[in-house]
């Protein structure tokens, strides 16, 4: 059985200042979607389903999904504000404008999901080697299996110089995820990495294993997701700005007892989307993979 990859794109860009998901970056105004995409279906995955926003389909569609489609099975669903809710919350939230985050995004796309499906973010890099090493895991995974996965990265790899970044650093024991912590705001003072825990600055060495949101998943997973969705809206209905977060619904599958998350690990460094800084850099590094021949100067057939 082959994998799908779900990629979260609906994503505001506040901090970019535009629809990062979609920005071109490769050679030929390919995205970084574009890479991740054909990682994916270059280690066995057999299909993509991006979440995306309704007022950028049109964008979306020209510069990022036709293409892919005409070489892989692909589809789009949407993220709505309303999505998930009944019309009495919906009422409730109707101030809410920002979307309800990472989690929300999965459960917007569960009725594409048919098998085992790793998660990603649209604005980060991952490298090839680490869907190569989640990609196996899932193709061998039942559809109500019980071991789900993740592909952690060293702290120090996934920093920007441009402004804070948000990660969940990982407990690890015998190879497994203990426990997932979501650290908001980690950016450096001078050559120190810090983090802004709960109003208080925590010095980090840099060498932590961290979330990158690049989880594997049986669609079972999915019970608990709608469990961790519904404590998550009795809280913050009426919010604006809470976020119902991937890492720590995936958190609760373990502290549940519901499941274990098998621990893989990537020495790849990251870039991404995160600042208009980040652009140029990103654009550099994917041009220096194409010309030491990691990808092809030409990802797909027109």
């Amino acid at each position: 059985m082959k994998p799908t990859l779900l990629v979260l794109a609906a994503g505001m860009g506040s901090r970019y200042g535009g629809v990062k998901q979609i920005d071109a970056v490769g050679l030929h105004n390919e995205t970084l979607l574009d890479f991740a995409t054909y990682d994916a279906m270059r280690h066995g995955f057999g299909k993509v389903v991006y979440v995306i926003r309704k007022d950028i389909e049109k964008d979306f569609r020209e510069r990022l999904f036709d293409r892919v489609a005409r070489n892989f099975d692909a589809e789009y669903v949407f993220q709505t504000r309303e999505g998930g809710l009944t019309s009495e919350q919906a009422k409730k939230a109707e101030n809410r404008t920002k979307p309800w985050g990472t989690i929300h995004a999965v459960l917007s796309a569960e009725e594409a999901i048919k098998t085992p499906f790793a998660v990603i973010n649209a604005d980060d890099y991952y490298g090839s080697i680490a869907f190569e090493t989640l990609g196996k895991h899932l193709s061998q995974m039942a559809v109500d299996g019980t071991e789900h996965a993740m592909v952690g990265f060293i702290l120090g790899n996934t920093m920007s110089r441009s402004g804070t970044v948000s990660r969940a650093i990982c407990t690890v024991k015998d190879d497994y995820l203990v426990s997932l912590k979501e650290n908001t705001k980690i950016g450096y003072e001078g050559d120190k990495i810090i983090s802004l825990l709960d109003g208080e600055k925590i010095e980090l060495t840099g060498k932590e294993w961290v979330s990158m949101n690049f989880f594997g998943f049986s669609p079972k997973a999915y019970e608990e997701f709608h469990v961790y969705w519904e404590n998550f809206l009795k809280d913050n209905l009426t919010s604006e700005k809470a976020e119902a977060l991937l890492p720590e619904a995936a958190s609760q599958i373990i502290t549940n007892n519901h499941g274990k998350i098998k621990m893989y690990t990537s020495p790849e460094n990251w870039f991404g989307m995160t600042y208009p800084e980040d652009r140029a850099i990103v654009k550099e590094e994917i041009a220096k993979k194409i010309a030491s021949g990691y990808y092809p100067d030409t990802l797909w057939e027109k």
